[in-house]
């Protein structure tokens, strides 16, 4: 196929979150980046889901289709008639759900090409039955994905890294946590940011602070951002809030001294990237992504996976250096720079181009 690479696209994406989670974010960006550069995305994802509304709420074109599990028939039916209708000239499914369920709605359409992104550093399971010669390309956002990929059999040629992007924060009002809680103004704000589940390390951050020394505790003072309340986190002689969603996640974030991210699993970290751009230093285990992200020593501190030992010594020499929290905060708002959204919209749209020029099909 030949193609002018100026020639407006039509470019169909799939996600099936009904949360909002750094995948949709990235998606959300992504398509009114593409809207922005003069072509036609359309959104399919859940009824009621925050991507939906939000792209609703900017005035893309926006469609809901909901499923039930990863072979849900109806849904790729439903998802095969926005196809007919809208008629792309690719379909770029952005999770595992979705990725299946495109693959069911396009069935023997092999006109189509078929993009999938890959977001997590573990390897996918039905690798033959899903990562076969069906999906035209592949997008992994970290290298970390991508070797994942690979070691179950996915050829590294079809894979292409694009990393997740964020735009520059734009900071309202940077929330004062100390004002807010009643906190001393020595207080050192440690934050806690996103989805509390297995992966993101919410059982070992309970182990994590009894490590710490209690004079070292007494300093901090630590918020949850995006959690709720679980009730179950024992933090003897620290503060400790649960915020719970938070609308405008920069501003709260701004407000930090420090991030805690102790995840045991991750594509690449995006707000880790946040806590970057925003001069937040943060402290988190070398695993996935994330040390393509930060620059140990440099931009924050990482620990060897599983050593708490070592991710508390982490936090109690920041906490006791605010000198050092200061420099690396100024070199993670220029490491930050090099994860923009701009350079992920480009390099999405690059891939598209390459794809229907047929130079990597």
């Amino acid at each position: 196929m030949t193609l002018s690479s100026g020639r407006p696209l039509k470019i169909v994406h799939i996600d099936s979150g009904k949360s909002w989670r750094g995948g949709q974010r990235q998606v959300y960006l992504l398509a009114k980046g593409l809207r922005e550069r003069g072509h036609e995305p359309l959104v399919i994802a859940p009824a009621g889901s925050p991507l939906l509304e939000k792209a609703r709420k900017a005035g893309l074109a926006a469609t809901a289709v909901s499923s039930r599990s990863e072979w849900d028939m109806l849904a790729a039916k439903r998802i095969r008639s926005r196809l007919r209708a809208w008629r792309p000239d690719i379909v770029h499914a952005h999770d595992a759900r979705s990725h299946t369920i495109a693959m069911i709605a396009l069935g023997t359409n092999s006109r189509t090409p078929l993009l999938v992104t890959r977001r997590v550093a573990f390897s996918p399971r039905l690798a033959r039955v899903k990562y076969g010669r069906r999906v035209t390309r592949f997008i992994a956002i970290s290298n970390a994905v991508k070797k994942a990929m690979t070691l179950v059999g996915v050829p590294g040629e079809k894979i292409d890294v694009v990393y997740s992007g964020i735009p520059e924060p734009r900071i309202a009002q940077r929330r004062d946590w100390r004002r807010e809680l009643g906190w001393t103004a020595d207080t050192v704000v440690c934050g806690v940011v996103g989805a509390m589940t297995g992966e993101k390390g919410i059982e070992l951050l309970q182990g994590i602070i009894s490590r710490l020394p209690a004079e070292v505790a007494a300093k901090c003072g630590v918020v949850f951002l995006g959690a709720e309340d679980q009730g179950q986190l024992e933090a003897r002689g620290m503060r400790v809030h649960w915020a719970g969603f938070v609308d405008e996640i920069a501003d709260a974030m701004a407000g930090l001294d420090m991030l805690w991210h102790p995840a045991t699993s991750e594509g690449l970290g995006t707000s880790v990237l946040d806590s970057l751009a925003l001069g937040v230093v943060p402290v988190a285990f070398a695993t996935g992504g994330l040390s393509e992200t930060i620059e140990h020593g440099v931009s924050g501190l990482l620990v060897q996976p599983g050593n708490l030992d070592d991710f508390a010594s982490g936090i109690s020499k920041l906490v006791a250096d605010a000198a050092m929290r200061e420099q690396f905060g100024l070199h993670g708002r220029e490491r930050a720079r090099k994860f923009s959204d701009v350079a992920m919209i480009e390099s999405n749209i690059a891939v598209y181009y390459r794809v229907l020029e047929g130079g990597i099909l």
